[in-house]
């Protein structure tokens, strides 16, 4: 009997044939259909079969470590990123691999007619190569989305940490919600640079969103006004309440001659104040301004 071809000349004859069935397998899963244009998966499932059949042709290990599975393996990762952004599952996306499976059995099936000991021996081979790269595609996955969630969780930091100029010199930054280090450096970073922009002399810092205030809180808006302090800005905090105010004295927190006010508008006259800024409640009344 005439020595029959391995599974990466099989694969390399067959690619055609095998991209029409493997083609088909996925068009029939209408699951997800709308995340995924034809063009595109149809590309995508070109490209693989063909990295894959290159890298077949240097033999199947079983741990992926040659350098011949390279590409292979940058091109599920890719894949599993841009599907992971596109909102594909983990499961949906190691599909794409495992869908593979029924084709290429098929493939060898028609090669290894009537060589039942080498069909059994080449599909086991094969079925093992493909989960393992199915498993390498719900890595990357998972890779993908925790790098995703790290950015939406920095962009809603950014946007939970507003920096509004409140007049020419005054800066105002309120805060909601809990302040920890890595928020504290969002907040500290985003007035610097609105001190900067708006060379402001005065930076109100306002309060009256955080819950509680503890040592940790409060070392962190010190850092803060510190920070401010540096580039040349006057900090005045706002939004102390009673409760604030009894707890900030019970840990000994010294705010080092930082103003405070109970509420935002106090704190904008103080600035006003020390900025020798007077408001003329009767022009303003004239011009119409609502709460003149």
């Amino acid at each position: 009997m005439p020595d029959k071809k391995s599974a990466g000349q099989i694969l390399s004859a067959d690619e055609t044939t095998i991209l029409d069935e493997w083609m088909q397998a996925q068009l029939a899963d209408t699951t997800r259909r709308e995340l995924i244009g034809e063009a595109e998966l149809n590309e995508q499932s070109r490209r693989f079969l063909s990295l894959l059949s290159q890298a077949l042709s240097h033999g199947a290990e079983g741990d992926l470590s040659g350098a011949h599975w390279d590409d292979v393996k940058a091109a599920l990762g890719a894949l599993s990123k841009s599907r992971a952004v596109a909102g594909f599952s983990p499961g949906e996306t190691a599909t794409f691999v495992f869908s593979l499976k029924q084709p290429l059995f098929a493939s060898l099936a028609r090669a290894y007619t009537g060589d039942a000991a080498r069909l059994a021996d080449e599909s086991w081979n094969v079925s093992l190569l493909l989960d393992k790269l199915g498993l390498l595609t719900v890595d990357a996955y998972q890779q993908s989305r925790e790098l995703v969630i790290v950015r939406q969780q920095q962009e809603l930091l950014e946007l939970s940490t507003p920096v509004i100029r409140l007049w020419d010199g005054i800066v105002a930054v309120p805060l909601i919600g809990t302040l920890d280090s890595e928020r504290t450096q969002v907040v500290m970073e985003s007035l610097l640079e609105s001190i900067v922009e708006n060379e402001a002399t005065i930076a109100i810092i306002d309060i009256t969103g955080v819950p509680t205030v503890d040592t940790l809180v409060a070392q962190h808006l010190l850092k803060t006004i510190s920070a401010a302090r540096l580039m040349g800005a006057e900090c005045i905090l706002s939004g102390i309440r009673p409760q604030i105010a009894q707890t900030i004295v019970h840990l000994g927190v010294d705010l080092g001659g930082v103003g405070t006010k109970s509420t935002l508008a106090d704190a904008l006259k103080l600035a006003f104040q020390r900025r020798s800024l007077v408001v003329n409640t009767r022009a303003l009344a004239a011009s119409g301004t609502p709460g003149a």
